[in-house]
């Protein structure tokens, strides 16, 4: 492991002023303004409106809300997009094909799509996706979807049916997924020499906001001493560093679009910032919001609720 120390990173961010200090100010303070309500307003949806677009941006770069199509231009400006998700909310998905639709061209030179639905041994399959090979009912067979990720195909097809027909390269970003599990209960130390072929070389685990966040998820979880803490911290950074290591390798020249959960991408301390790390590439960061949840602005680049 090479620890990084967090005053890189934030040396490096300033030639690219995409994100400026907002994030950084919230990496700091994310868990006290929690705990104490938090001075900005909290970010919430509105009713729904028949008469307005279905989307609306609550908050951009500096806080405030901005239209769709401001929104849409300043994802433009970035070499990666990362866009949050719940994995079983529609309409998070729904507001994913959106964006694509809007930022991805009818060609797609260029651009690409990183999945974190898909673990890396499975490029070859999503290669085959991309080039219009294979059937949906081959492609669920070959990804062996019900046993890794589970969650209904429905709520994905759209947006790889998207990357099909336009051709759109994909990348599984994961690790295999039965890989977490064993290091969680066990490490690092007592992987097959094929499984640790799958670590990312880097992990940082001095980024204590993640660390704070990675705390309070591990107390409503009852492992009845099954698991220690030091194990469960040390596979979600493995988790993260895994694939921000497979989006700066997979990117070359061109942009990427990266599908992952909201926890990966809040903050930015998940993916965002160790793929940051490694190439020193804009990027931007959208969080889907869900009904009944309120979060503070400076929790991505732009939050998104459906009105």
């Amino acid at each position: 492991m090479s620890p990084k120390q967090p005053g890189a990173r934030r040396a490096a961010r300033t030639a690219f002023p995409v994100r400026g200090t907002i994030a950084r100010r919230w990496l700091a303070v994310v868990w006290i303004a929690a705990a104490a309500a938090c001075s900005h307003p909290a970010l919430r949806p509105t009713p729904p409106d028949a008469d307005l677009p279905r989307w609306r941006v609550l908050s951009g770069p500096g806080g405030g809300p901005v239209s769709w199509e401001e929104m849409i231009a300043g994802l433009r400006s970035a070499r990666v997009v990362y866009i949050g998700e719940t994995h079983t909310r529609p309409a998070h998905h729904e507001l994913q094909l959106d964006i694509l639709r809007a930022l991805v061209p009818a060609d797609p030179a260029g651009w690409s799509l990183g999945l974190e639905m898909f673990d890396r041994s499975y490029q070859p399959v999503l290669d085959a996706w991309s080039r219009g090979e294979l059937s949906e009912e081959e492609f669920l067979r070959r990804t062996h979807w019900y046993a890794n990720w589970r969650y209904d195909f429905g709520l994905y097809r759209a947006v790889l049916e998207f990357a099909r027909d336009r051709r759109l390269p994909l990348h599984g970003l994961n690790l295999p997924f039965h890989i977490p599990p064993k290091i969680r209960v066990g490490g690092t130390e007592h992987l097959a020499a094929a499984e640790k072929a799958f670590l990312p070389a880097e992990i940082d685990l001095t980024v204590e906001a993640h660390r704070r966040f990675a705390e309070a998820v591990f107390a409503r979880h009852d492992f009845r001493d099954r698991v220690r803490f030091e194990d469960f911290y040390l596979v979600q950074c493995i988790w993260e560093e895994a694939m921000a290591e497979t989006v700066a390798g997979r990117l070359g020249t061109g942009r990427m679009v990266v599908l992952a959960g909201n926890g990966h991408i809040q903050y930015a301390y998940g993916i965002p910032e160790r793929a940051f790390r490694r190439n020193g590439l804009p990027f931007r960061t959208v969080y889907a919001l869900s009904p009944g949840e309120e979060v503070p602005p400076g929790i991505a680049d732009y939050v998104v609720a459906e009105r």
